[in-house]
């Protein structure tokens, strides 16, 4: 199976080609958490994250909240 190399969070990391980011998330346990995504800079909104397929050498963002007060 061909691999894709990302970077996750300035970490380099290696998946399947074809990876809907929905399946990343799920593999690098952030799908059940309230996280913001962006991809090479963009926004991707949560509506997307089945329909959006990673490609070779996208940058992967991905922040969660910090609440506070």
């Amino acid at each position: 199976m061909t691999e894709i190399t990302l970077s996750l969070n300035d970490e380099t990391t290696r998946l399947p080609a074809g990876t809907p980011l929905a399946t990343a998330l799920q593999a690098w346990r952030c799908a059940d958490r309230r996280v913001a995504v962006a991809i090479n800079g963009e926004f991707v909104p949560r509506s997307a994250y089945a329909e959006r397929v990673l490609e070779d050498d996208d940058r992967i963002d991905i922040v969660a909240p910090v609440g506070g007060g």
